[in-house]
C-alpha cells in the first residue's frame, strides 16, 4: 500500500501532542496558521489525524491530496490561475 502526501492547514499554532502519531508529519507555522504535511498511509491515518486535530480544538481551514512528482493531474482536476487585468473582458468587445 502506497501512502499519499497531504497539507492540512489548520487556524492558530497547534500544541505539540497534535502530531504525536505521525512521525512522518512536519508542520511549520505561518503567520496566522499552521500548515502541517506529510505522507499519511491510507484514509484511516487522514480521518485519525482529523479525528485528533478536532478533539483539540483545532479549526481545520484546508486538506490538499498533493500529487507526487512525476505524476500529472487529470485534465479535468487542472487549476488554471485567474486572468491578470490585461486579459479580463472589460465588455467593450474589443478582446
Amino acid at each position: 500500500m502506497t501512502s499519499s502526501s497531504y497539507e492540512i492547514r489548520v487556524i492558530g499554532i497547534l500544541p505539540p501532542e497534535a502530531l504525536l502519531d505521525f512521525e512522518d508529519l512536519v508542520a511549520s507555522v505561518e503567520p496566522v496558521e499552521t500548515v502541517v504535511h506529510g505522507q499519511i498511509r491510507d484514509q484511516a491515518a487522514l480521518h485519525g489525524l482529523l479525528a485528533r486535530l478536532e478533539m483539540l480544538g483545532a479549526q481545520v481551514l484546508e486538506v490538499r491530496r498533493l500529487h507526487e512528482q512525476g505524476q500529472s493531474a487529470p485534465p479535468d482536476h487542472q487549476v488554471r490561475s485567474a486572468p491578470g487585468p490585461d486579459e479580463r473582458d472589460d465588455g467593450s468587445g474589443d478582446g
